[in-house]
């Protein structure tokens, strides 16, 4: 985000914001004392909540999807039957269902069916496949699996491994009727002639219960598995639909983004149901149909991701730019020089932009429309100096960390308490790993977040860059040891180094690895690597930039130089006499990049 000194908060501008504060206090404390639950025996999350909004607003519309518009009442009865009818087939509390269902109103009937019985639903990335889907499945020990017809070849290449028994491998077909392959049952078939009352397993699911396994890229290289508890949902869910973007029965919230994602799933689609308001969706983004379905829908809201707002900015502009009734949007990414453009020719009002780790403790929101920032956090945390070149929190002769003044940037850390509990991943050793302690005094926790942060005043602050090992491109974080890994099984590839590089006006950081063939240059085939990568990643995690080098240059202790390549990034000029190369849309070859080439790719001339 920007460095610049004017996205500082002054008191002016926070004496500005006064009277909106008042209006919005009632509401404000409202909802604390919704989002924090913290008696045990009062019931919460995902299915409960669905159904007081069920009761709220039955004949709203709570589901929309292409020409279909399903209510409140009957999308909660349907969820009912599936429930029913799970719960007969033996999926009791605490079974993981596994989900891999592309965005459309079946995966989150299906969601909400599993959160009703107090099942875990683990929501598998639908780009997945092979050796990350199968470890993805491996991990969670799946009781279930939901799949979707349009991801039956994916997971047929990994079913054997999963051992998951073929009487609870579901099936939900494209359209009702179709048939049903071998080996499968159709879910929504079995269970449509279920009982339609809310089960009373609703009732019984608390704040403590796990609700979602939610993917994150791990710095091994395979997918972490972070899990969601119904309290956090909880608090996600009113935090934004009732205190940030005040959502209810009048409002519609269109939202393109993976809902395997917590955004997606837990920011956009919770906020919808503490209002008991519409929830649009569309199978993949599309920037050309983004309006024209807003428009369709009735949107009020958004959800987005920096990139959507990028590519929609990309559009030719048009007479109808205004002609909608979007005057909320909520996600995360969006970048300083966007942010105005995007509220002027779109007639936004309010940007809330949220940082939020799935995995982690803390959350911050731009509850009071500032420009430029992420808002501000009413946990504990602190931002701290840490080591340029690895990422690591560095501490003092004395041992502690240090915090950074106002106007600095630092590593972000979450402190781990009562109010803040780190639920953590499934692996132990994963926890150990973000988990730092003795930070500012003995036997005090902290979550690393791996993030760098700066603060802006009144406890404001903007999102800078991730550090570490993982980066982010196309709204997805891509794990370099993963890119690493699976590049190295490339019988002509000796060595790699991955990591994220800028390109201008882009969001995040695009793919580039350093490699250092086998053999020679010569043998190596561009083409065919690039087809290679393509069969082994997700298309996302392609690196789109390679840098080829005779040998590689590491540090005293053997690591490999990654700052240094960071910063001369695909430049030929500044890779001395290593060769680079870039993949560029549309293309099916990695090609040399040279001074021209390099200007078109910073100028803006290919689309990425």
């Amino acid at each position: 985000m920007s460095h610049l000194q004017n996205d500082l908060i002054t008191w002016s501008m926070m004496l500005r914001k006064v009277p909106a504060i008042v209006r919005a206090l009632p509401r404000v404390v409202r909802g604390m004392r919704a989002a924090n639950v913290t008696d045990p025996r009062q019931p919460c999350g995902l299915g409960w909540h669905f159904e007081q909004a069920a009761v709220r607003n039955p004949d709203g519309d709570a589901l929309l999807y292409a020409d279909s518009a399903i209510s409140y009442r009957d999308a909660n009865q349907h969820a009912n039957r599936i429930a029913h009818y799970l719960q007969a087939q033996g999926i009791r509390k605490g079974d993981v269902v596994a989900l891999f269902i592309e965005n459309r109103p079946e995966l989150l009937l299906s969601v909400l069916a599993v959160a009703k019985l107090g099942g875990i639903c683990a929501m598998l990335n639908t780009s997945q496949t092979l050796a990350p889907l199968e470890h993805s499945l491996t991990l969670v020990s799946p009781a279930a699996i939901v799949v979707g017809a349009e991801l039956l070849s994916a997971y047929a290449a990994v079913r054997d491994q999963i051992g998951i028994p073929a009487e609870r491998t579901w099936f939900v077909a494209e359209q009702p009727g179709s048939a049903t392959p071998a080996g499968y049952i159709d879910l929504m078939a079995a269970s449509a002639d279920g009982p339609v009352d809310n089960p009373a397993s609703s009732a019984q699911v608390f704040f403590n219960d796990p609700c979602f396994y939610i993917y994150t890229s791990g710095t091994t290289g395979l997918p972490k598995a972070g899990i969601m508890k119904h309290g956090r949902w909880t608090k996600t869910a009113v935090s934004f639909g009732s205190i940030a973007l005040d959502m209810g029965p009048q409002d519609v919230l269109y939202c393109t983004l993976p809902l395997y994602h917590a955004t997606g799933l837990c920011v956009c689609w919770g906020s919808a149901i503490i209002g008991a308001s519409g929830f649009a969706i569309r199978r993949k983004f599309s920037a050309s149909q983004f309006w024209d379905d807003a428009r369709r829908f009735n949107a009020t809201t958004l959800g987005y991701v920096g990139e959507l707002c990028r590519y929609l900015l990309d559009q030719p502009p048009s007479e109808q730019d205004r002609d909608n009734r979007v005057t909320k949007m909520v996600g995360n990414g969006l970048r300083p020089g966007v942010w105005a453009t995007f509220k002027q020719r779109y007639g936004v009002e309010h940007i809330c932009e949220l940082y939020a780790a799935s995995d982690g403790n803390i959350g911050f929101t731009n509850v009071l429309n500032f420009d430029n920032t992420i808002g501000f956090c009413l946990q504990h945390w602190a931002l701290v100096d840490y080591a340029h070149d690895t990422g690591e929190p560095l501490r003092g002769s004395d041992g502690f960390m240090h915090r950074v003044a106002t106007g600095g940037q630092g590593l972000l850390l979450a402190r781990i308490d009562e109010k803040s509990p780190f639920d953590g991943y499934t692996d132990p050793a994963k926890n150990r790993k973000v988990v730092l302690t003795d930070v500012f005094k003995k036997g005090d926790r902290y979550f690393n977040t791996g993030d760098l942060v700066r603060s802006i005043g009144f406890g404001h602050a903007q999102f800078v860059d991730r550090l570490g090992d993982t980066y982010r491109w196309k709204g997805e974080n891509v794990s370099t040891t993963e890119v690493e890994n699976v590049l190295l099984q490339h019988p002509q590839i000796a060595e790699v180094v991955a990591y994220g590089v800028e390109i201008e006006n882009t969001n995040g950081r695009a793919g580039m690895v350093a490699i250092t063939p086998s053999e020679s240059l010569a043998a190596l085939d561009m083409r065919e690597l690039l087809q290679f990568a393509h069969g082994q990643l997700p298309h996302y995690a392609v690196p789109l930039f390679l840098r080829i080098k005779v040998k590689m240059e590491t540090t005293g202790t053997f690591k490999y130089q990654k700052v240094k390549l960071r910063e001369e990034a695909f430049d030929p000029g500044k890779a001395g006499n290593d060769p680079v190369y870039a993949w560029l849309p549309g293309t099916d070859s990695y090609v040399p990049v040279t001074g021209q080439l390099l200007v078109q790719i910073q100028g803006g001339h290919f689309r990425y």
